[in-house]
């Protein structure tokens, strides 16, 4: 099984870039990974949320394909700790199928399409992120969590 991560939009600052990078560097030793960008829906002004988030599903939908397990990362999601998003991850990887997809918005979240075709939401925090932030923060815990699945020293208790 491979990962993918399908992002809305792209992130702005440098630091952020890096901190992808890093982690998607990382993450090669364990798992084949994925991340593909959607760029920003353009004249948004002219649009509403609404208009604005089936746009970008639409999108969204382009880059699935059969036998993904997908889930968003939605603040009105399953809260993990690490150790539980570890198991989590050993658990989907077991269920099988070509990728285990995580999707991250746009600023306004997701269509309701995207939810429906959903298998699961997942918050990384009570508190709210910015979506390119999100990247990064995701990127590390997935990576952190297959550190603890291999029982590697990454990870503190």
């Amino acid at each position: 099984m491979k990962i993918k991560l399908i992002c809305i939009g792209k992130t702005g600052k440098a630091f952020l870039n890096e901190g992808e990078n890093e982690y998607l560097t990382r993450l090669k030793h364990y798992v084949s990974t994925v991340k593909i960008e959607i760029p920003d829906i353009k004249n948004q002004k002219n649009l509403t949320v609404e208009q604005i988030k089936d746009l970008e599903g639409k999108e969204i939908l382009q880059k699935i394909g059969n036998a993904e397990q997908i889930y968003l990362f939605d603040e009105k999601g399953a809260n993990y700790t690490s150790e539980n998003f570890a198991k989590f991850l050993q658990q989907r990887f077991n269920a099988g199928g070509q990728f285990l997809t995580f999707i991250i918005g746009g600023a306004y979240g997701f269509s309701k399409e995207i939810y429906s075709i959903a298998h699961g939401k997942i918050a990384l925090s009570s508190m709210t992120f910015s979506h390119q932030m999100v990247r990064m923060i995701a990127l590390e815990q997935i990576y952190r969590g297959l550190t603890i699945l291999k029982g590697e020293p990454y990870h503190h208790e």
